[in-house]
């Protein structure tokens, strides 16, 4: 149908503002490319090893070679994407075919346009909202994301043609933080642009849901034309239940929620691209699928038969019989034929699409091959319950964090790594036999059974993962590691502020800061803060101090020559508790002696009595004043675990901090592992198939465990070192019912007649 003139003067109008912005843009790559330049004049500057050095300067001149030709064909490739019909209906993604098979260069583009598109937008306020608005009431469609007004498609071109000039992704991740915040500055300058001009033009923001035409549904003849951006629109409502969804772009660029990792947030993208898939089907020409709210609970008949068909038939006695290889095919085709009875009762279109996206998405994840037959054969238990839940809460489709999906996505990773003879009869299977019969118990529930049992689930872990005798062993001798570093941490600071303004020889101050501090932290950590023995030390201090300072008084060198026994054998007894024996111990001994000696002749006056004594009171009770606000890199070595441990510790790899550098994201993904789940850890050339076991109070050290009974204790930033080289690689990056949904629409998309046959 022709626009009218009104309708062709507003795409009009949206095509000028289009091209103002992208040329405004385009104006603003030279101070893009001055930031770079500014930020590796600046690393080269830095001190640094020498490979660093080199690897700087390298990129320098690679980039003064290649920047020219980055700048042209960035502003090319702005400038092309003006060139297809304002008004042309595309995917979310720009892309025709959703499951092509993309190569590894372009995948590697869009996950860092993702990542900087994500921090781009969270420096963005209400300028893009409206402009947003406002050309899509003009335009009467939806952006989508790899439209050129979204940062992702910004972002997009600007990374490939990066590339395409030459310059490597190692460059362009050293220089990331300079250009995600050019960038941000760029587009917001030209969004307030473009909302001025269109403010000059009379055009102001819309609500565009209320443009949102509801159709009625039944079974008619398919449509004759594909479905327009409005049936998309009632689409997504129909599976959402209620407003249609936020432009997937916008939602996908949100600012991160707390507590969530880089992992989650690649996640919660890849859910996007899922969700905007499932509404590009669901868009399809087919009877019956538009114009239907989504109902709250389902239909009569259908209700009827799920309370008829609680699970799969015969699930119990295949359970009873136990879980095999053979009794997940018969649990697959046992769930298949119950998913096509169910259908059949089924009364509306939505109802038969979540019956049968359901079905798919539970074949799918009993034939994942990696989780044990016997966990496969509980969850076939839980297709029944979650349809219920899916049906009442379309939402589930739409939100990784749904109780229903966290908690199966929970169940599946921490069995991943397990085969069949390990968890066949373990406390994991009988909690995760558990939780599906507490789950069938409370049909009615919805989600509220599933947060529950989630909640429930994460409390068994803690004491699951760490309950061996072995594993529990380390996680103690960890938890002193640490605790024996926070403590020489604060009782050096504490000496140090002691001693400032008192006059003590610089090698006594060595001794006190260095190695007493350290015998404190462990007589605490071994014996408490307040055993006679610690208490001991910390006078052993203070009268350290007094005996060092000056005797100008007969009677201080008498009271010096009477104590002395006691104080060498304090000392002596606080370096033996550290390990520090025999010729070693000697030498301290003797610096300690010699610098007594040197205070009996010195004439310059003593160390207040009074100042000691508070010395001491501070010692003792410092303990009561400590906070994590000076926490530091906790030391960490085999010796310290060995000392700690008592025995030999060589199953126990201990993998210290070594200086690399880490993104500051790959640290909070440290810090955030969930502990269950399973990981190829690439250690010295070798690869170890391992379980996230355990992470300290502090988040300072990190346990995982194979499966051949060997232990890893890794420091926070070797950690985030490891995730960020690629050297430790989590099993189930995706989610078992992400992938399982991907699977689904793979199925749908080859044949989606089956919706509602």
């Amino acid at each position: 149908m022709q626009s009218t003139p009104a309708s062709a003067a507003q795409r009009r109008l949206a095509g000028l503002a289009r091209q103002r912005f992208v040329e405004g843009l385009c104006a603003g790559l030279p101070s893009l490319d001055q930031a770079v330049q500014n930020f590796l004049r600046t690393q080269m500057s830095q001190a640094g090893t020498g490979r660093e050095m080199q690897l700087r300067h390298d990129a320098w001149m690679h980039y003064q070679r290649q920047r020219t030709d980055w700048i042209g064909r960035t502003g090319a490739a702005w400038r092309a994407a003006l060139a297809p019909h304002p008004g042309q209906v595309a995917d979310a993604d720009g892309a025709h075919n959703p499951f092509e098979l993309l190569s590894d260069d372009v995948m590697e583009n869009k996950v860092q346009a993702s990542r900087m598109a994500l921090m781009v937008s969270e420096q963005l306020g209400q300028d893009f909202d409206q402009m947003r608005q406002c050309t899509q009431s003009l335009e009467e469609r939806n952006l989508v994301g790899k439209d050129i007004l979204w940062p992702d498609g910004v972002c997009l071109r600007l990374v490939e043609q990066w590339g395409e000039a030459g310059l490597s992704r190692g460059e362009l991740r050293m220089v990331f933080t300079p250009l995600q915040r050019g960038l941000a500055h760029l587009l917001q300058q030209h969004y307030q642009a473009m909302n001025a001009f269109y403010a000059a033009q009379g055009v102001t923001p819309a609500d565009l849901r209320s443009r949102i035409r509801h159709t009625t549904g039944g079974g008619g003849l398919p449509h004759p034309n594909p479905p327009s951006s409005q049936s998309r629109l009632h689409a997504a409502q129909c599976l959402t239940g209620g407003s249609p969804p936020p432009p997937r772009a916008h939602a996908q660029h949100a600012p991160p929620a707390a507590g969530r990792t880089p992992l989650a947030h690649l996640r919660q993208q890849a859910q996007g691209v899922v969700l905007g898939q499932l509404l590009q089907l669901l868009a399809q020409p087919a009877p019956g699928l538009f114009g239907l709210s989504a109902p709250a609970r389902p239909s009569p008949a259908l209700a009827h038969a799920l309370a008829l068909s609680p699970m799969p038939a015969g699930a119990s006695g295949v359970v009873a019989q136990g879980g095999g290889p053979q009794a997940v095919v018969q649990l697959v085709s046992q769930a298949r034929k119950q998913s096509t009875e169910l259908k059949q009762k089924a009364e509306t279109g939505n109802e038969k699409v979540v019956v049968e996206v359901l079905a798919l998405m539970f074949q799918s994840i009993l034939t994942e091959e990696r989780i044990p037959p016997a966990v496969r054969v509980w969850f076939a238990r839980l297709q029944v319950p979650v349809l219920r839940v899916a049906l009442a809460e379309p939402a589930f489709f739409s939100n990784p964090d749904h109780p229903a999906r966290k908690l199966i996505d929970r169940m599946g990773a921490c069995a991943m790594g397990f085969d069949a003879a390990a968890i066949n009869g373990s406390a994991l299977e009988a909690e995760i036999r558990r939780i599906v019969q507490v789950i069938e118990q409370y049909p009615e529930t919805g989600s509220r059974v599933f947060q529950l049992v989630y909640d429930e689930f994460e409390k068994f872990l803690s004491r699951f993962l760490t309950e061996k005798q072995t594993t529990a062993r380390v996680v103690s001798v960890a938890q002193q590691v640490e605790q024996k570093a926070v403590l020489t941490i604060q009782y050096t600071i504490e000496l140090r502020d002691l001693l400032r303004d008192v006059p003590v020889r610089d090698e006594i101050r060595e001794f006190l800061f260095r190695t007493w501090a350290e015998v404190l932290a462990l007589s605490a950590v071994r014996h408490g803060a307040q055993h006679a023995d610690t208490v001991a030390y910390k006078h052993a201090a203070a009268n350290l101090v007094w005996a060092v300072s000056a005797k100008p008084k007969r009677s201080d060198r008498a009271r010096l020559i009477q104590n002395l026994p006691t104080l060498l054998r304090q000392l002596r007894q606080g370096l033996t508790l550290m390990g520090v024996d025999g010729a070693a111990q000697n030498a301290q001994i003797k610096v300690l002696t010699d610098t007594l000696a040197d205070a009996f002749q010195s004439k310059t006056a003593a160390i207040p009595q009074a100042h000691l004594d508070a010395m001491v009171e501070r010692l003792v009770n410092l303990e009561d004043l400590m906070g994590d606000a000076t926490l530091g890199e906790v030391p960490l070595n085999v010796e310290n675990v060995e000392m700690l441990l008592g025995i030999d510790a060589s199953s126990i790899h201990v993998l210290a901090d070594n200086g690399a550098r880490v993104d500051d994201a790959m640290l909070a993904w440290a810090q955030e592992l969930q502990p269950g789940a399973w990981y190829t850890l690439d250690h010295n050339g070798g690869a170890a198939h391992v379980q996230y076991i355990w992470q300290s109070q502090r988040n300072q050290l990190h346990l995982f465990a194979a499966v051949d009974g060997r232990s890893y204790l890794i420091q926070l930033h070797r950690l985030a070192a490891y995730l960020q080289a690629g050297l430790l690689v989590v099993q189930d990056a995706e989610g078992l019912t992400l992938r399982a949904t991907r699977a689904a629409l793979a199925k749908l998309d080859a044949n989606p007649e089956r919706l509602l046959g």
